[in-house]
């Protein structure tokens, strides 16, 4: 730990706001992933890690599933986010419709919040190509 003269000894600091009483502490970053890793049995915090390079080659692309919500029907299944803009352009309203996403890892279908589902809804109304998305 630092001595209170203020030499920097290496520690990320953070604020413990997790204290009993009137205030918080600083304390040293370590001391806060070391408690938060005891207080739940079993879980342990990754370790502090670069960033992975992406992966080399072409990304697959995302493939999406358009259900009309008051009829039920499919609109569209396994189509890329070109197609899915297309078929949202003959859609009324937003909340018309749900939009899942293909998850590759779980392989099966995730219903997209409406803030992603935005994303594809904007990219219905510039025109722009949805590829970006």
């Amino acid at each position: 730990m630092s001595s209170k003269t203020g030499e920097d000894t290496g520690h990320v600091w953070v604020l413990d706001t997790q204290t009993k009483g009137t205030g918080a502490n600083v304390v040293p970053l370590e001391r806060i992933l070391r408690r938060g890793s005891d207080r739940v049995p079993g879980f342990k915090l990754p370790p502090l890690t670069a960033p992975e390079s992406p992966p080399s080659g072409p990304r697959e692309l995302y493939r999406f599933k358009i259900i009309d919500l008051m009829t039920g029907q499919v609109l569209a299944e396994d189509v890329d986010a070109r197609r899915a803009v297309e078929v949202l352009q003959g859609v009324r309203s937003i909340v018309d419709v749900t939009v899942w996403l293909w998850d590759r890892d779980l392989e099966r279908w995730r219903r997209l919040t409406f803030g992603e589902t935005k994303l594809l809804w904007d990219r219905r109304a510039t025109g722009e190509p949805a590829s970006a998305a």
